[in-house]
């Protein structure tokens, strides 16, 4: 008995993405920037698992004058609405296309029982 490679995959052992407060974010900046070397720079974007272009996106949107712009975009509420809408988007077409189907299915039945009327 062979098994198929997709069903001995976890479904949970896929990775998340890392998401960062903006508290995090303004921190990491903080102190990232007192720091007296490239040695101790180097230590913290090890200890905190994170690369320097995160840090030139942070300290480019926190520049622009934005706080907000420390926040994750992925992450905001007109996503979550939109994110939403789509959901519900979906289920009603799902409801549609069942109602459909069951509509065609009446109407075929009423169709033959009108003919076996017809034939008595």
């Amino acid at each position: 008995m062979t098994s198929k490679p997709h069903e001995s995959l976890d479904p949970d052992a896929r990775p998340q993405r890392r998401t960062f407060t903006a508290e995090f974010k303004a921190r990491i900046l903080d102190e990232y920037e007192s720091a007296p070397d490239a040695a101790a720079r180097g230590a913290i974007l090890r200890r905190e698992r994170l690369y320097g272009s995160h840090l030139l996106d942070w300290r480019k949107a926190r520049d622009a004058g934005a706080a907000a712009g420390l926040t994750d975009r992925r992450q905001s509420a007109a996503r979550a609405a939109k994110k939403a809408e789509n959901a519900e988007l979906s289920r009603l077409q799902r409801e549609n296309a069942r109602l459909q189907a069951e509509l065609n299915k009446t109407q075929t039945a009423l169709s033959i029982m009108g003919k076996a009327h017809a034939l008595l």
